[in-house]
């Protein structure tokens, strides 16, 4: 999995939450501050002590002094503590030799020889987050937990895996490739290909924007490793022995190739210690030959073409036989990854060119509706620029070519409105304000490509640094960016443009492809080979079948939980008669605002339309603003404003909901009054008059949920079969299932808007209104009245407003909706699909969050996950996931890009069945334990405190009775909900597919083809 680039800045809220942290004598970063360079600290050496205040944080950076590796450590006032690792694994080949190592490694160790000790772990521990990815050029460990044991457990595992992993056969069998008979105990069944990794890149790359990502990358840098598939291309993965996985672990994996980061509260001294006790000091320097050397520029630009499978859900069937076009640039070596300023710039650069309607390249390429949204960015060691459209007809190609070379002479030309640049700086300011739960993954994520290639992280965490010199380079030459973008674009002949178009016999051709593969492989065993492969499939399965001793990990126990949660006051008021919940909260400056307006005065037949409301709203103009000036406002003035559906079962009554849609912004405290016009303006007088700018709106939202299925395929199956088991699944299968992805793909088929356009108006009528509304604002204790005053002002100036209101008591904020005539209902859903892979889920009506069984559910959920569904789904069954959740009222058992469909919804029964025989320990209900707290206790950002209780009503006494029932879960109430709930005949369910054709459902007179 690709690590993610995102980095959302902000100061811990730790001090603010955590008041016994007052009486330690210094803080975190202070007590950082006292590192002095040249210092020895177990067997490293301090390099640099630097204060990083955009951040608030104290960066020290270390070198290891026997291996060379690189450390650095993120001193912060944040309990949610993080560490991570990360080698730079560069293959040369397609067979998926770092992702296959990266899933092999965590399969055992010398210390934790048990088989999957990583999967384990987060059923023995209370981590907030556990992961590991594979990049284009690296491969990094992850995690993070708020307990200071739980760290050095974890810690004690990651290690032992990266640098001492077992690498058995038999893992890389299951976790990479192996040719294996169709059924394992049956030796005249076909032989076949399996393995976890092998199905999850034929699931991968059954996304077409993950195709051409790939092959973009592979085309625009061919020389080296970014020229090969690090994730495996699957009809290359077979071509992978366990000898060569081995070899590469040897060769990448040392710490001499490593870069330890940490990050939060925890003392550095003990992070050191135990890394140079447990990894560190068994080892020598090596010279490790993994640098990534620049690929040479070419002297002319190159063309090239690629294919990919139809997607029944684009948004133009008109255009279904057509590109995706992308012109790339490789920039020149003056901007490397590693140089922190002109990253910073090109960064800048990017998004003054492509990002909002105000950008050129919108203007010119999304606007005209040539195509329907801007196609994917690469990202390597050295930079790139990638610009085109995909959804485009095949005879607009050479156009597209034409108008990225004039609008970058454009650009050249008239250089980017001064009130474009503020706005973007004014995002990077947001983003240091902002406080995240998860900002040590965010900052290791961050820092990962710049480092790997030997740059300066702490360098590229001083982001005012940078933001001060690109200020002073345009006032020292207004012309600067102008000078970039010709000597990154105009100038530069190393251009690819790759073009896409689908091809009705791709998948065809894969499965045909991957036959004649198999074909050959199977025509080149001998008798004696086909007997050792049955042999060594019955080994593998009998040792995925064995109760596994888990004895040997460190684990968390119960009695480590907090009993009780931290409550969170919040306080009741008014503003102009609507209810607003108000909660004090360390904001940083910021002030963050949430509004939920009800639906239940709309009239049913605008529900569909309701999501496409939601996306454009804010797109469309206000005031006197039009659609470009009203994106430019909220760009300078606020943190972002959207408005999104919104879909809350009642806590105690299955058939009770709250339907509705919420309302979201957040600005710095000087920009208040500022976001609130917006808002008013929004309410007031919306712009619904624009066909041409919907219908710009419409192709991108439609084209992004026809997207977001090959990736989140899962999703769609478990909303899908709930729909039919509560009046809470039936709309969110309306509001953001198969239903809304079709839906919308017939409005953007529409020739003619203008009955959409009509629609506009009357769900604004009953949405956009007081009457219907409540609010929450989070701010620091110091502007709470100003926000508050601000908040009055803004609802007399809504015109719906006029009369006064009474006052609405706490209890009575949320608009429930009964509805006791629903019934719910047995359905079976097939969504054929052009997947090689299959996406499953099967959901269960049960009890609602209140109800006395809830919790012996929700327990029961991840146990089934971790001592069964895992094992049967992805070790046995070759999915990438795999498992059981509650939520809802709804008990829903899922599979994720799961080569299987019918003997998957088998496994999901046969786990009902495990669970009543009572094959379990008091352990294994420990460490369910441990996992639902862990969910239960993960940190909450100050901009999100208390939004629980204001969505779903849960007070925080609420919270702790279901924290009481937890903790009191038995294996006889496991068994018996297990019986009551999920047991055949005792349930009613519902289930969906998303896969490839499938001749036995087809047959199946009980299910729906859709």
């Amino acid at each position: 999995m690709q690590a993610s680039n995102d980095l959302s800045l902000g100061k811990s809220s730790f001090q603010w939450q955590n008041p016994s942290w007052r009486f330690r004598s210094t803080s975190a970063t202070e007590r950082a501050l006292q590192y002095q360079a040249g210092q020895k600290i177990h067997g490293f050496t301090v390099k640099e002590v630097v204060t990083v205040p955009d951040l608030f944080l104290t960066a020290v950076k270390l070198t290891h002094d026997n291996t060379g590796a690189q450390y650095l450590h993120a001193a912060r006032d944040d309990k949610n503590n993080l560490f991570s690792v990360q080698l730079r694994t560069t293959p040369m080949d397609n067979t998926g030799v770092p992702h296959i190592l990266e899933h092999t490694v965590l399969c055992g160790s010398e210390k934790y020889p048990c088989r999957d000790p990583f999967f384990k772990m987060l059923n023995r521990s209370l981590s907030t987050f556990m992961n590991a990815f594979t990049a284009s050029d690296f491969t990094m460990y992850p995690f993070s937990t708020q307990n200071g044991k739980d760290f050095q457990n974890l810690l004690s595992v990651y290690l032992d895996a990266v640098f001492f992993p077992c690498l058995r056969e038999l893992d890389f069998w299951q976790e990479g490739w192996r040719l294996e008979n169709e059924k394992p105990t049956d030796p005249t069944s076909p032989l076949v290909f399996k393995g976890v990794v092998f199905n999850e890149m034929k699931g991968a790359f059954s996304d077409n924007e993950r195709v051409y990502a790939q092959h973009l990358q592979n085309k625009l840098f061919p020389d080296h490793t970014y020229g090969v598939v690090s994730g495996g291309e699957p009809l290359a993965i077979p071509d992978l022995s366990w000898e060569q996985l081995k070899h590469f672990h040897a060769t990448h994996y040392h710490p001499s190739n490593a870069r330890f980061f940490t990050y939060g509260d925890l003392p550095l001294e003990q992070h050191l210690k135990q890394i140079q006790e447990e990894a560190l000091s068994k080892f020598e320097r090596t010279e490790p030959d993994t640098a990534v050397p620049n690929q040479p520029h070419w002297d002319r630009p190159r063309e090239d073409h690629v294919t990919c499978s139809p997607d029944a859900m684009a948004p133009d069937a008109a255009k279904q036989n057509t590109d995706t076009v992308v012109v790339s640039f490789r920039c020149p070596s003056l901007c490397s990854i590693t140089d922190t300023f002109e990253g910073f710039t090109l960064s800048l650069l990017s998004s003054l060119m492509i990002s909002g309607p105000n950008s050129p390249f919108y203007k010119t390429l999304i606007e005209p509706k040539i195509g329907t949204n801007f196609s994917s960015v690469v990202g390597t060691k050295e930079a790139s620029f990638s610009i085109g459209l995909q959804g485009m007809a095949e005879e607009d190609t050479e156009k597209v070519k034409q108008i990225i070379v004039q609008t970058i002479d454009e650009i050249i030309a008239n250089g980017f409105e001064e009130e474009r640049i503020e706005a973007l700086l004014h995002k990077i300011e947001i983003q240091m304000k902002h406080q995240s739960t998860s900002f040590g993954l965010s900052l290791a994520s961050y820092i990962a490509s710049c480092w790997n290639h030997d740059g300066d992280p702490v360098q590229l965490l001083k982001i005012s640094d940078s933001v001060t010199q690109f200020r002073e380079a345009l006032k020292d030459n207004p012309r600067f960016l102008q000078e970039k973008v010709l000597h990154y674009f105009k100038d530069n002949t190393h251009r690819l443009t790759l073009s896409m178009s689908p091809d009705e016999a791709y998948l065809e051709k894969q499965v045909k492809a991957e036959e004649e593969k198999l074909q050959k492989k199977v025509q080149a065993l001998s008798e004696s080979d086909k007997k050792d492969i049955y042999e060594k499939g019955l080994e593998l399965l009998s040792v995925q079948s064995k109760i596994q001793d888990a004895s040997c990990l460190p684990a968390l126990k119960v009695s480590d939980i907090e009993p009780t949660i931290a409550v969170t006051p919040v306080e009741m008021g008014t503003a102009g008669g609507v209810p607003v919940q108000y909660c004090e909260q360390p904001t940083n400056g910021m002030v963050y605002f949430r509004a939920m307006c009800s639906l239940n005065t709309l009239p049913e037949d605008l529900k569909l339309y309701v999501p496409l409301f939601c996306s454009v709203i804010t797109k469309m103009g206000c005031g006197g603003l039009d659609y470009r000036q009203q994106a430019q406002q909220m760009e300078l003035k606020t943190g972002g404003m959207s408005i999104s559906t919104s879909v809350n079962p009642d806590y105690s009554n299955m058939d009770m909901y709250e339907q509705g849609v919420l309302l979201s912004s957040s600005c710095l405290e000087r920009n208040l009054p500022d976001m609130f016009h917006l808002w008013s303006d929004i309410f007031n007088s919306p712009h619904f008059d624009d066909e041409e700018r919907l219908r710009v709106l419409v192709m991108i939202s439609a084209q992004e949920l026809a997207n977001g299925i090959s990736y989140s395929g899962h999703m769609y199956a478990m909303t899908r079969a709930a729909r039919s088991l509560t009046p809470t699944g039936e709309l969110q299968e309306t509001f953001g299932g198969m239903e809304q992805v079709k839906f919308m793909k017939r409005i953007a088929e529409m020739p003619d808007l203008t009955q959409v356009l009509r629609t506009l108006p009357r769900i604004k009528r009953h949405i956009l209104n007081p009457l219907n509304m409540r609010c929450a604002v989070n701010s620091t204790p110091q502007k709470m009245s100003d926000a508050a005053g601000q908040l009055d002002n803004f609802m007399s100036n809504v015109a719906s407003n006029k009369k006064d209101r009474k006052p609405v008591p706490l209890l009575l904020l949320r608009h429930l909706i009964h509805t006791p005539n629903f019934k719910p209902c047995q359905m079976k859903t097939f969504f054929p699909m052009p997947f090689p892979i299959n996406f499953v889920s099967e959901c269960i009506r049960t009890v609602p969050f209140t109800h006395e069984d809830y919790a012996s559910l929700n327990i029961l959920s991840r146990m089934m996950t971790a001592k069964y569904l895992h094992r049967e789904i992805r070790e046995k069954g070759g999915a990438y996931g795999g498992g059981a959740r509650v939520g809802g009222g709804l008990f829903t058992f899922y599979s994720y890009r799961d080569p299987n469909s019918v003997q998957t919804l088998s496994t999901f029964r046969k786990s009902v069945d495990w669970v009543r025989s009572g094959q379990f320990t008091q352990q294994d209900i420990d460490e369910a334990k441990l996992s639902v707290f862990s969910a239960v206790d993960s940190p909450v950002a100050p901009s999100n405190k208390g939004m629980g209780r204001f969505l779903s009503g849960i007070t925080d006494e609420l919270k702790q009775a279901h924290r009481e029932r937890l903790f009191a879960v038995t294996d006889k109430s496991l068994v018996d909900v297990a019986g009551r709930y999920l047991g055949i005949g005792q349930r009613t369910c519902g289930v969906a597919i998303l896969g490839p054709e499938n001749d036995i459902i087809k047959k199946d007179p009980s299910w729906v083809v859709k």
